[in-house]
């Protein structure tokens, strides 16, 4: 049984080493926490952009391609829980540039690969690397960031996020049709790794654990007998649902079911996710400017993030049976809903979970939702194979989305701190 929620969404820190560091450092660590979901997204959707030559050099099957789009989630969406109690119970600073380190290395290695196996094995690891993200991303956030700020905070990843696939597409689509796909992993690979020294000097160092630290109350049994764990881990599922159906299959659907070629491929899903990044950034920095002028966290967070999986799931809908005149501006708007949804799906996370279980809550919520990482390019790739087209695969992606805005209205509950054990009483 856990108390009722807080009232005050203001953290409570217990001396001068629990404050948030200061704002000019920690705007820094921001940047490159943005700019490594940006890294994070390049590296696993280099696959998708690829993919057309891929599946032709290796001489594979609709399903086949749709299983190694797959294999990276296989082992991030497993390690999700792991990854979240290693940033909980040590310094996220360390764990997440090791992370980094294997993440970069396996994209380089990717590069040098041949058959099919070999290719499976590298996303794979690049799975293992990428795991300790988005723990740490909460973690930090939750720790070092208060409220009013959240939004914002969360914007810049989830722009960073956005960016990814839209440089990847808009870069690495003339790279790969020009070069090949091969210098493009390895160039990746190698060039990302410049991002570590900047972090070990401006990420500061976690304080210590508060004596008073929650302990069995507040592990991941605890977390999963909230009702709003389930909502948030649904919505996650559904929001991801959408997400790796694009980063995944978007590339191949342009070229193929639509016949774009590969520098058009590269404008057109460019565009989608620069829209998806500027919305982000946009309803972000609006949802906190909401927050400061005195509407609760659950009016703001919740409604964005439902009108947004409501008017993304329509404009994907659409996009699978518009015609090639109306293709493009259906997925620009439901690359818009996106980043109005996504902004506000982690700050509502790190406010419910709190300072001392917001990597834990991060890492349930990350192991449900990237679960669709594994079906969404899978049930694609077999639909492909059985119909020959997309309409389906756009369809029950809409209906999972949906699913989504259900579960923010009635699954999940007042965006406030869980009260995880009882502050002692002061005599």
């Amino acid at each position: 049984m856990t108390t009722p929620p807080r009232e005050s969404v203001t953290p409570r820190w217990t001396d001068a080493q629990d404050r948030p560091a200061n704002d000019l450092r920690m705007n820094r660590v921001l940047f490159l926490l943005g700019l490594s979901v940006l890294i994070n997204y390049i590296d696993r959707s280099n696959l998708s952009i690829a993919a057309p030559l891929i599946k032709d050099e290796l001489n594979i099957s609709g399903a086949q391609l749709g299983t190694l789009l797959a294999g990276f989630f296989y082992t991030y969406a497993l390690l999700q829980i792991p990854a979240g109690w290693l940033v909980d119970r040590f310094d996220a600073k360390w764990v997440f540039g090791l992370g980094f380190f294997i993440w970069s290395a396996s994209t380089a290695v990717t590069g040098l690969l041949h058959g099919f196996v070999a290719l499976l094995i590298a996303r794979v690891v690049l799975g293992i690397g990428e795991s300790v993200a988005f723990p740490a991303y909460g973690k930090i956030i939750g720790t070092h960031f208060q409220e009013s700020r959240r939004g914002f905070a969360n914007a810049v990843v989830i722009t960073g996020l956005a960016l990814g696939p839209a440089l990847g597409m808009l870069i690495g689509g003339n790279v790969v049709d020009r070069f090949g796909w091969r210098p493009f992993f390895l160039v990746l690979g190698m060039a990302a790794l410049l991002w570590l020294p900047p972090w070990w000097a401006w990420m500061p160092r976690s304080s210590p654990r508060p004596k008073r630290a929650p302990k069995a109350s507040a592990g991941v049994l605890a977390i999963v007998k909230q009702r709003s764990a389930w909502g948030t881990c649904l919505c996650q599922f559904s929001f991801n649902y959408a997400s790796y159906f694009l980063v995944t299959w978007l590339p191949f659907y342009l070229t193929r079911g639509r016949h774009l070629s590969m520098s058009q491929m590269a404008r057109v899903g460019g565009l989608v996710y620069l829209l998806f990044a500027a919305s982000a950034a946009i309803f972000g920095k609006l949802s906190d400017r909401w927050v400061i002028a005195g509407a609760s966290p659950t009016t703001v967070r919740k409604s964005l993030a439902t009108a947004g999986n409501v008017g993304m799931g329509a404009f994907l809908a659409l996009s699978g049976i518009a015609p090639d005149g109306l293709l493009v501006p259906t997925l620009a708007l439901a690359g818009t809903f996106m980043g109005m949804s996504s902004c506000n799906i982690w700050a509502m996370t790190q406010t419910l979970a709190g300072r001392e279980v917001v990597g834990r809550w991060t890492g349930v919520q990350n192991f449900v939702g990237n679960f669709a990482g594994i079906v969404a390019p899978t049930l694609t790739g077999f639909l492909l194979d059985r119909t020959g087209h997309f309409y389906w695969a756009f369809f029950i992606t809409t209906a999972v989305v949906w699913l989504g805005a259900i579960s923010w209205v009635f699954i999940v509950g007042p965006i406030k701190p869980i009260e995880w054990t009882p502050y002692p009483k002061v005599a």
